[in-house]
């Protein structure tokens, strides 16, 4: 949907353009909010519907421990990556840091050529680039900030390694869990194994698709269009395992 010129004047006052530049230098968790979440609903479903492909005995206890123990072991695994990259990107910006430091101190004349070139490439030069490059070097802290984004593009404010983590863990187990609250139903003497399974599928499809919506608010891009494309990317992967199965009930019944 086209931006109105009323709302493309909103984003633009003062106070927007000001809010907008200071967010950039703290990390949003949604990004690994929405990762956790739909991948925790992928791989839960992936399971039940690979053990509802088998049609065995006992098909939704089986579905049940698989996905419980799923949820805690990917869900874990999947925090600490993040956590791990999380922490090896700030190590890295730390290492430039001390790099561009050391720089400074032993070749200070160079790092302001450094400076000027970078800016000269910008389209600025005479007393205009020398005036930045003398309002930068004045500064060591935006010196070396400078040089780390300029020179090397690196990220300088990244998200804190333990929050990436645990809101990746936390996303996945939410989300993981959608898939097998319905088969708790099999303590109901009311619902089949097909019933419970079908409603753990209507479940999961409401996850994914609240998810996409989400994830397409989150984008600034059609809240439908992503709502259905992760609905399409979950249901393909629920289709697949059950494929799956089935092929393993008719090896099993051979």
């Amino acid at each position: 949907m086209p931006i109105t010129s009323k709302e493309l004047e909103r984003l633009h006052t003062d106070e927007a353009i000001a809010a907008r530049i200071a967010a950039q230098t703290n990390h949003s968790y949604v990004g690994d909010f929405v990762l956790g979440a739909v991948d925790g609903a992928i791989a839960t479903v992936a399971i039940v519907s690979g053990v509802a492909g088998t049609q065995l005995e006992g098909g939704v206890v089986i579905a049940f421990v698989l996905g419980v123990a799923n949820v805690l072991a990917d869900g874990f695994s999947m925090a600490v990556s993040n956590f791990l990259k999380s922490r090896s990107d700030r190590q890295v910006v730390d290492r430039f840091r001390q790099m561009e430091e050391m720089h400074i101190d032993r070749i200070p004349d160079r790092e302001r050529e450094e400076i000027r070139q970078i800016f000269a490439a910008k389209g600025f030069s005479g007393e205009v680039l020398e005036e930045i490059v003398e309002v930068i070097t004045h500064d060591r802290r935006q010196w070396v900030d400078t040089m780390l984004t300029e020179e090397w593009g690196l990220q300088l404010e990244g998200p804190v390694p333990w929050k990436a983590g645990l809101v990746t863990f936390s996303a996945f187990l939410l989300a993981g869990m959608v898939p097998l609250l319905p088969l708790l139903l099999y303590f109901s003497p009311a619902f089949s194994d097909g019933q419970i399974f079908i409603a753990s599928a209507i479940a999961t499809a409401a996850t994914f698709f609240v998810t996409g919506l989400f994830r397409g608010r989150i984008l600034q891009t059609s809240m439908l269009r992503s709502a259905w494309e992760t609905l399409a990317v979950g249901g393909a992967a629920a289709a697949l395992a059950y494929f799956v199965g089935v092929m393993l009930r008719g090896l099993i019944a051979a």
